[in-house]
This record gives structure tokens, C-alpha cells and sequence, in this order.
């Protein structure tokens, strides 16, 4: 009888730390929950799910208070099958090693505790840290300004580090939340998981004060950041995506914040301000007069004693703020993000440089408590027209890949969901701007695209807020930072290839609770490489539990 119900569980654990999650169980929900902590998703087709237990994700997992014992009771839980023989002194091995490098401060400088003498020669053979680190007995010397250097250096080798080094407290600066919204005059209260994931960043004692807070789109990750502001009262640096997001942040702090006009500054293009509370965008950052210059607002993270920076969608972060990022590590720091999948596999960077993931939940779990809207995501899959079957045929894979996304029969097919999609506000989102002007044309909708002016999408934002029109065309800008909380459907006509963050931002611009269901379609060119690419851009959807369904256009 236990044999039987044995059998009726949904994870086949395969000795290669690979799981297989079958979808149409009966406790698949439950096990997706229980492994997400620990395990990465791979692959997500209709039927069986692949994920992958790796070096980081099990470090995550210990740093999150997990032990190998717990990784291994969860997967027996929903085990379909005896587990295989030695993964618990395999998880332990991988565990153990966070922890086992710890960094102290020691005098004017640091101090890299490491009392296995293997481990100590692995890393004194290392070349890239034989003029940083100076040994001794149980461990090794390294001076303040490396900190962030070794940490990168040594998890690349495959050793975190537990940071235990001290903060700096930085310039005070006073401020509260309020209660009613300065801006708004709505009532004001902070969610209870937005409670709590402010103070993951303040409670225990090791790595107390930075880390990574992952949230679904549209939970109000914003205000986890402006919570950890009102509890540390320090000055601030607030690093995010684009102009929209940084004028979004403004609002914010002025609404739900005692903080005043002038205490609050803009850098950007148009703004080189400095204040108390500074906002800048990763773009300005990052900008050179030449491709091997040097960065001149870099100086921007030393112009005044910061006490908090943070990293909004720090799964953007581009390697030279790494850089920089590497020489602060003495300054609180907080990573805000939907998801920590990077498309350059730089995850480990996130990890040592910024801080360990120190809290998540599941879309699912914020939809159920209506938190956010619930959503159902449908990929339909559209033929490809006769004329365009031969150029695609002999088209190099780039070029195939912009053909099938270019599909002018998806533009027809835009116009059919409008149609019966009467009391829906809705974004048609799409990545190339030919397409998005002939999709603006035939659908009369405004269009918004990286060129348009800010006094012209405020307009048409507030004319759709308003109620004033229903449909907007957008193009890739529409992925960060657009406030439109009554958009109930996403109509995606082309993406950015395989990006899963991408699908992962784009659902969230109507995840934003309201009194109906949203939707998310997308609309894929058959049998091309447009199909391979939405796979990889869906995973990271069913991995948060939302079921994605895959129609063809003639069944819908």
C-alpha cells in the first residue's frame, strides 16, 4: 500500500541531481514548492519538468538556513522512487562549503579564515589572488578594498565566502513612512511579506545587511527597498533600469515617505543631481566617451557616505557596476528583482558580490492571497504564409529568427483577440519596431518605443489610466517600470529571443491586483526557431506555477 502510494508522487530524483517533476500528478504543486529553494528549472515542456540541483542553488539554500538533511527529506517526500544512493554526502560536501571560508575583520584590514590546510593551498595556487592574499596558519590577510574581489575571485573556484566583516552605518538620514500618501491620499500600510523581506536583510548575524529579495512583478518590490530605508535612516543610492523607473521611485518616496522634494535627486542624462536619496539608471552609469575609456560617473558611488545601496532588477546588472560593486562591500546593499536567472550565467556574481537570495515567494502564493492578479499565459502558434516559407527557408538563423517573429498574420490575429476581448486593457508588446508601427497602424493605437518623449507617454499612459483608450503598442521600453495597473492583457507578438527574463517582466506589467483575471498571450510562427526560442521563454513561468498552454491558432 505504501509502494502504491509511492508511486502516485510526482519527482523522479535521477543521480545526476536532476529532477523530473511530472506536471499531471497529483502533488506536482506541492513539489515545485518544496524544490524551488534548492533545485534550478531546466527544461518545461507539457508533460515532465527538468530541474537541476547545482553548487549555487544548494548554497542559496544554505544560506537560507537549509540543511542537506532538509533538501534531502524534501526530495523523499515527493519522491516517486527510491533516492539514489549517496545524495545526502553529496549535497553535504556542496553545503558544507559555505561556511568554511569565513571573513572577519582583523586590525586596519581582513582577515579570510580557512582552517582546512587543503583548501588553503587550493587557494594560495590560485594566480588571480597570489598579490591580494597573504597566508598564514589558518587562513589568509587581505586589505579592506579587496573584499569584494576575493569573494568574486574564490566562488568562481567553487568556495563562497560567508562575509561576517562589519558595515559601514553611513550619513544618517531621517525619515518615516506615512500612513496616508502625501501624493496619493490613499491609506498606506506595508504588506506582510513586504515586512518581511525588509527585515531578512536586518535579522541574524551573519551576512546581516545585504543580500537579494526576489518578488513577482507587480507585489511592490519598490516598497521593500523604501521599508529597508525607513529602518536603516541612512543616505541612499538607488541604481535602476531606466529613466521611467527612476522618476517611478521618486513618487514613491515622495508619497509613502516623510522625505521632501529636495532631500530626493535625479541622475540621469538630463540630471547629474546629488542628494541625500540619489536615483540613477545603469545606463548613465555605465556610459563612456570610448568603448576602452573610463566610466565618469562611477564617481557618483563615492560622492557621498552611503549607507544603502540598492540594485533595482539586479539580474540587469551589467559587469561594470560588478566592478565598482566590488569595492563597496562594506556598505549595506539590496538586490530587488523578479527572478536572479541571468542570461550570461553571471548568477554567482549576484551571489558574492551583492548578498545571498534572503527571500522569496512564489507568484502563486501572493496570487491565491490576491496579491496580485491572477493570470492565464497562452502561447498560439500561427502558420507561416506561403510567401514567406522560402525566404525563411534559405535565411541565416538571425534572420529566420526575425522572419517568423516579423509573421504578418500575427497582426491579423491581434485584431481577432481585441475583438473578443471587449473589457480588456490591453499591451501588445513586441520587439521590433517595423513590426510595432505597421501593428500601431492597423490596430489605430498609439505606439511607444524607446524614441518617444516622456511628456508624450504620459499622455498616452494617462488617456489609458483614464480609460480614454484601451489598447497601447509598445515596444521592449515596456518592459521595466510602467505603472499601468488596469492593463489585463498582454498580447506579445515578438520577443528577445529566449530571454526568460523578458517573460518574466512582461507578465508582470498586469499582475497588478484587480477585480478580474489577466492574460498573457503569445503569438509564435510554427515550425521555426521562433518555437524553440518561446520553450526557453516560458520556463521561467512554469517554474512560478502558472500553466502555459500551447494552441494552435485554427483550435483557438
Amino acid at each position: 500500500m505504501q509502494e502504491d502510494k509511492r508511486l502516485a508522487n510526482p519527482l523522479i530524483v535521477q543521480g545526476d541531481s536532476t529532477l523530473l517533476l511530472d506536471v499531471h500528478a497529483a502533488r506536482a504543486d506541492e513539489a515545485r514548492a518544496a524544490v524551488m529553494p534548492f533545485a534550478e528549472l531546466e527544461k518545461s515542456p507539457e508533460h515532465i519538468h527538468t530541474y537541476r540541483i547545482t553548487p549555487l542553488s544548494l548554497w542559496n539554500a544554505a544560506a537560507s538556513g537549509f540543511s542537506a538533511e532538509d533538501v534531502v527529506r524534501s526530495l523523499n517526500e515527493y519522491s516517486r522512487y527510491e533516492l539514489p544512493q549517496g545524495l545526502l554526502a553529496g549535497f553535504t560536501s556542496v553545503m558544507e562549503r559555505f561556511g568554511a571560508l569565513r571573513m572577519r575583520p582583523d586590525g586596519d584590514g581582513l582577515f579570510l579564515e580557512c582552517k582546512d590546510a587543503v583548501v588553503r593551498e587550493e587557494i594560495s595556487a590560485a594566480r588571480s589572488l597570489k598579490s591580494i592574499l597573504r597566508g598564514s596558519e589558518n587562513g589568509f590577510s587581505l586589505e579592506r578594498k579587496e573584499r569584494g574581489t576575493v569573494k568574486w575571485e574564490l566562488i568562481k573556484l567553487g568556495w563562497p565566502v560567508m562575509d561576517e566583516a562589519p558595515l559601514v552605518s553611513g550619513e544618517p538620514l531621517e525619515l518615516s513612512l506615512r500612513e496616508t500618501g502625501a501624493l496619493s491620499g490613499l491609506p498606506f500600510t506595508l504588506r506582510d511579506y513586504q515586512k518581511e523581506a525588509a527585515s531578512a536583510l536586518l535579522d541574524g548575524e551573519a551576512g546581516s545587511g545585504y543580500g537579494v529579495i526576489a518578488l513577482p512583478c507587480g507585489s511592490g518590490k519598490t516598497l521593500v527597498g523604501i521599508a529597508l530605508m525607513a529602518a536603516l535612516k541612512t543616505n541612499t543610492l538607488i541604481v535602476t533600469a531606466n529613466i521611467m523607473s527612476v522618476h517611478q521611485w521618486m513618487d514613491e518616496l515622495l508619497d509613502k515617505t516623510t522625505l521632501a522634494a529636495e532631500q530626493i535627486a535625479e541622475f540621469s542624462g538630463d540630471s547629474k543631481a546629488v542628494a541625500p536619496v540619489t536615483i540613477a539608471t545603469y545606463q548613465i552609469l555605465t556610459w563612456r566617451r570610448k568603448k576602452d575609456g573610463e566610466f565618469p560617473h562611477f564617481n557618483l558611488f563615492h560622492a557621498r557616505p552611503w549607507g544603502l545601496i540598492i540594485y533595482d532588477e539586479v539580474h540587469l546588472l551589467p559587469a561594470p557596476v560588478f566592478r565598482v560593486t566590488a569595492e563597496l562591500q562594506a556598505t549595506r546593499r539590496l538586490g530587488l528583482t523578479a527572478t536572479l536567472i541571468r542570461e550570461d550565467g553571471a548568477e554567482d556574481a549576484v551571489f558574492s558580490l551583492v548578498g545571498t537570495k534572503r527571500y522569496d515567494v512564489p507568484w502563486k502564493t501572493l496570487e491565491l492571497k490576491g496579491w496580485i492578479a491572477e493570470a492565464f499565459c497562452t502561447e498560439i502558434r500561427v502558420f507561416l504564409p506561403e510567401k514567406l516559407k522560402i525566404p525563411y527557408a534559405i535565411a541565416e538563423k538571425r534572420e529566420k529568427y526575425r522572419l517568423a517573429s516579423e509573421n504578418p498574420v500575427k497582426i491579423e490575429i491581434v485584431k481577432q483577440l481585441i475583438a473578443t476581448h471587449p473589457d480588456d486593457n490591453i499591451l501588445v508588446i513586441g520587439q521590433y519596431i517595423r513590426q510595432l508601427e505597421s501593428a500601431a497602424v492597423a490596430l489605430n493605437a498609439p505606439l511607444i518605443t524607446g524614441k518617444t518623449s516622456s511628456a508624450k507617454r504620459n499622455v498616452i499612459y494617462g488617456a489609458f489610466k483614464r480609460g480614454m483608450s484601451r489598447v497601447i503598442v509598445v515596444s521592449k521600453v515596456s518592459n521595466f517600470a510602467i505603472d499601468l495597473p488596469d492593463a489585463s492583457m498582454i498580447i506579445q507578438i515578438s520577443g528577445s529571443f529566449g530571454s526568460r527574463q523578458e517573460e518574466a517582466q512582461r507578465l508582470g506589467r498586469i499582475l497588478r491586483p484587480k477585480q478580474r483575471s489577466s492574460y498573457f498571450f503569445t503569438l509564435v510562427s510554427r515550425s521555426t526557431v521562433e518555437e524553440d526560442f518561446s520553450q526557453k521563454r516560458r520556463q521561467f513561468l512554469v517554474e512560478q506555477g502558472y500553466k502555459y498552454a500551447v494552441r494552435h491558432w485554427d483550435e483557438v
